[in-house]
């Protein structure tokens, strides 16, 4: 089993920053994982955000989202973040990290693990 503890998020004003946190942990997490970030605002579906190989660093971004958010890792300590600039209202949403034990393939990231969630909202 993997655990991901997500640690960020919170209110900001419209075009502040904010950055998300989330380790993994579990016997069989190595760097042959994919993670990345999922979010859902009310009523809506969730939805791919961004994704990372932990092996070699390639990235996914959602059209959304390029030029505002950045993905990166720190396999030392078996963590990624996520760097959010730019924030728009429509940011809005409970944020949710996810792993899969397999390198960057389609889909990107299916959501094998999940972490518990953080709420990002953006005032205007």
């Amino acid at each position: 089993q993997v655990q991901l503890v997500e640690s960020g998020g919170g209110l900001v004003q419209a075009g502040g920053s904010l950055r998300l946190s989330c380790a993994a942990s579990g016997r069989t997490f190595n760097v042959y994982y994919t993670m990345g970030w999922f979010r859902q605002a009310p009523g809506q579906d969730r939805e791919l955000v961004v994704g990372i190989d932990l092996f070699d660093g390639r990235t996914f971004y959602a059209d959304f989202v390029k030029g505002r958010f950045t993905i990166s890792r720190d396999n030392a300590k078996n963590t990624v973040y996520l760097q959010m600039n730019s924030l728009k209202p429509e940011d809005t949403a409970i944020y949710y990290c996810a792993a899969d034990p397999r390198r960057f393939t389609s889909p990107i990231l299916r959501g094998d693990y999940w972490g518990q969630g953080t709420q990002v909202t953006v005032s205007s």
